[in-house]
């Protein structure tokens, strides 16, 4: 017996659509369970980066490279926590200046505004920065909440030497938390205005990677970067860290005059 062809192609576009449907189920489920893998080993990176960190602030150079951040200044994502956006800045820094850079990364997994005023902020007095970068608020978004950021950013931008560089939150790419990132970037903005503050354009930068960039430069947790993210990151800054840093050598080569030296960074 022979089935009508319209049923027979009835029966096998049913048949399409639940195997396509049990594709996408089986894709997020697998999707999902690399995702936690992922948040495991990163998780379980984020003490290894932090002496990383405390080992490269032992060295010395002739430019301090402060930065105050969570755990994207921290590298957690990138291969190796130099991968970072601050490692990646500074050999940048390195090579285009022909100095050397002393880093102290601040930075610290999982710091929202508040705990970077609580716990990296009084830190700095006894640095004294040539170069300071400061991104952090993307932690902010998971518990948004709009009067608290502002109170806390508005602390934050008040205690920054003048010459510190901000960063805006990065694009989170899709709803709901894009619309809290937006939300969080008018302040930022508006409060370094205030004081007459720079802000590097890093959700415009990371927003026109797209879809393309949502697919390679991003870690197997789908939300810390990969190298090739943290050089988006580090681009950001790029421009306005080297205008900062050949200030700051120029400044003292007109201080030291004729057969002057360049001192070593400074700072405890």
């Amino acid at each position: 017996m022979h089935l009508p062809r319209p049923l027979v192609a009835g029966v096998a576009g049913a048949l399409a659509i639940v195997a396509a449907v049990l594709g996408v189920r089986a894709w997020w489920g697998w999707l999902m369970r690399r995702r936690a893998h992922w948040f495991e080993r990163l998780n379980d990176s984020i003490p290894i980066n932090s002496d990383w960190w405390k080992a490269e602030r032992a060295k010395p150079g002739e430019l301090l490279y402060v930065a105050i951040g969570d755990s994207a200044a921290q590298g957690i994502g990138a291969s190796r926590p130099g991968h970072s956006y601050v490692g990646q800045l500074a050999a940048r820094l390195r090579r285009e200046t022909g100095r050397t850079v002393r880093v102290v990364n601040l930075g610290v997994s999982g710091a929202t505004v508040g705990l970077a005023l609580r716990d990296q902020l009084p830190r700095l007095p006894k640095l004294r920065p040539d170069l300071l970068t400061v991104s952090i608020g993307a932690n902010d978004v998971a518990l948004w909440d709009a009067g608290r950021f502002e109170r806390e950013y508005a602390q934050l931008v008040e205690a920054l030497p003048s010459h510190a560089i901000l960063a805006d939150i990065p694009s989170f790419y899709m709803l709901p938390g894009q619309k809290a990132v937006r939300e969080g970037n008018r302040i930022i903005r508006r409060l370094a205005a205030g004081r007459g503050l720079r802000v590097v354009d890093l959700h415009a930068l990371t927003d026109r990677q797209g879809i393309w960039g949502m697919i390679t430069q991003f870690a197997g947790d789908l939300f810390h970067p990969n190298d090739r993210g943290y050089r988006v990151w580090a681009d950001a800054f790029a421009a306005e860290a080297l205008t900062r840093c050949r200030q700051v050598l120029d400044e003292r080569e007109r201080a030291a005059g004729p057969g002057g030296g360049t001192p070593e960074a400074g700072g405890a």
